[in-house]
């Protein structure tokens, strides 16, 4: 009889991503297991595009039923074995309630040693690891031996489009010429991340159209309004400012048509890396922000970081990270001039 493994996993998109590991090494270690992801409803589209997430448990929508429903909810899933990625007292509960047999915690969370029978020894803030890699430490109950070389995790970080993108994007995409490239910017982070700045993607949109490649803004609606005056500043360097105009779903087929992307340590930078497209992460040097925690993973995947670990000006002022804005433009500029161009990913 087929394994069933809950990964609960119910932060950021980002986050999600670097969580997909586990699920892929997963089905590696039990051939014909069921993999289900409990997570948020804006993470349901990651889940439905990557291959070793077989089914979804909506956190948001299991949270409206009854306390004994909840219970009876995760107990009809089937699960044999919930990992918990992402720690949650409440969680933890219903599947300690639920019967789940195997239920697997990190030690250093006191409602783990309550509600889960195997605990793992794993502490992030000054671990040396990847996310990636701290995140398939919890399979060691399961026979995971020592973190995977950093390699062998990006081959599990895997994603494909389940909807076509627009013909009309699509049409506005494949209107280039052999030596341009389409480069997705985008410049906020909802607070996940240190940002670059709105004058720092200001000139690299500027340097991108003079030397003779196509720029498109990405963003969601409240971004685009709070980035309203420097999208009129810059328009007319812009091939097409999306900001607000795509679902997730759809989202992910834009990053798939386009060559890559240029962000700060970002949900839609996990993604494009992870589509298989170019991913150039900017990123400040302290712990635990730093590319070793959180770089990017895919083929096409690539960082930049200002070579002063631990600056001790960005940890009193986090809002002011000079460190993140000595990243120069031109250098961005010379590190995309070095892709390749890609071809549209197939859905």
């Amino acid at each position: 009889m087929s394994r069933t493994f809950i990964i609960s996993r119910t932060d950021a998109i980002g986050d999600v991503v670097l969580t997909l590991p586990v699920a892929g090494q997963l089905h590696q270690l039990f051939p014909g297991c069921r993999v289900l992801l409990l997570g948020r409803t804006y993470t349901r589209a990651v889940a439905d595009a990557c291959p070793w997430i077989d089914d979804f448990v909506n956190l948001d929508e299991l949270q409206q039923l009854p306390p004994n429903q909840q219970v009876a909810a995760l107990r009809a899933t089937g699960a044999d074995t919930i990992v918990h990625v992402f720690p949650d007292k409440h969680l933890a509960r219903i599947a300690w309630l639920a019967g789940i047999r195997q239920r697997i915690g990190t030690r250093n969370r006191w409602f783990h040693w309550l509600t889960c029978n195997r605990l793992v020894k794993l502490s992030r803030r000054h671990s040396d690891l990847h996310e990636s890699q701290l995140n398939l430490a919890l399979l060691s109950p399961l026979g995971e031996t020592g973190p995977l070389p950093l390699p062998q995790v990006a081959a599990l970080v895997k994603l494909t489009p389940t909807v076509p993108l627009r013909p009309a994007l699509r049409e506005l995409l494949a209107a280039r010429t052999p030596e341009q490239l389409n480069v997705v910017l985008h410049p906020r982070s909802r607070g996940s991340a240190r940002e670059w700045g709105l004058p720092h993607f200001g000139q690299l949109a500027r340097l991108l159209h003079a030397a003779g490649h196509r720029v498109f803004i990405s963003g969601t609606a409240a971004e685009g309004a709070e980035l309203r005056d420097w999208l009129t500043e810059h328009q007319q360097y812009l091939a097409a400012n999306l900001t607000g105009q795509l679902e997730l779903p759809e989202f992910l087929a834009l990053l798939a048509s386009a060559d890559g992307i240029v962000a700060g340590s970002t949900g839609p930078l996990h993604l494009a890396a992870a589509l298989g497209r170019h991913a150039l992460g900017l990123y400040p040097p302290i712990r635990p922000m730093h590319p070793g925690r959180w770089a990017p993973l895919g083929p096409h995947a690539n960082y930049l970081v200002f070579d002063r670990p631990d600056c001790q000006d960005c940890q009193a002022q986090p809002a002011a990270c000079t460190c993140i804005k000595a990243l120069e433009p031109a250098l961005v500029l010379a590190r995309v001039q070095q892709w390749q161009p890609l071809p549209p990913a197939a859905l």
